[in-house]
């Protein structure tokens, strides 16, 4: 059997690294940051701690590359909608979709909980600070103007309005978040029926 090259070397170690990003991911948005412990992590990814250690330094690097991730995932997918060739309502129907999504339900669990948590490093801090809801409540008025004066979205105060939505969204996340099946996350129609007219 021949070495392998540095290429498949490069890719394997790639390929680990996102292994125990996407266990990290799933650990931390069901258990918290304060209730997420390394050796859940490597449990959850099916590795060992060493291995861990070899690309992180500690569950704090972890959980700044995973929080930078997700607030590049949401805000720049949230930013796109814009450019998308469809009506303001079915921009909201495709964000609401993405957002329940297996593969979104992590990232925007993530958001949360460490929005929630009180002792986060210094970097995510800054990162919420500049990435604040405010932030995405902006990116989503004018779909949502555009929304009102097509007749599709309920009248009424725009930022209240999204904020609600974005809350009804985290709620719904957060109670399923251990995903024991207690609670229902709700289809895409249901949640859309609270916004439109």
């Amino acid at each position: 059997m021949s070495p392998l090259s540095k290429e498949q070397l490069s890719q394997i170690r790639d390929e680990r690294k996102d292994q125990i990003m996407r266990a990290a991911l799933k650990v931390f948005a069901r258990r918290g940051i304060d209730g997420t412990k390394i050796s859940m992590i490597v449990a959850e990814a099916g590795v060992s701690q060493g291995l861990f250690y070899h690309y992180f330094k500690s569950k704090d690097e972890a959980l700044i590359a995973l929080v930078q991730e997700a607030i590049d995932i949401s805000y720049s997918a949230t930013k796109s909608l814009r450019d998308l060739p469809i009506a303001p309502l079915e921009k909201i129907r495709f964000l609401t979709q993405s957002i329940l999504n297996d593969e979104g339900k992590y990232y925007f669990l993530l958001i949360y909980q460490a929005r929630m948590s009180d002792d986060l490093p210094d970097r995510i801090k800054e990162l919420f600070s500049e990435y604040s809801m405010k932030a995405y409540v902006d990116l989503m008025r004018p779909i949502f103007e555009e929304g009102q004066r097509s007749g599709d979205i309920a009248a009424g105060d725009l930022e209240e309005i999204i904020a609600s939505y974005f809350t009804i969204l985290s709620g719904v996340m957060v109670v399923n978040a251990k995903g024991d099946g207690v609670y229902r996350i709700p289809d895409v129609d249901t949640i859309m029926r609270l916004v439109t007219k």
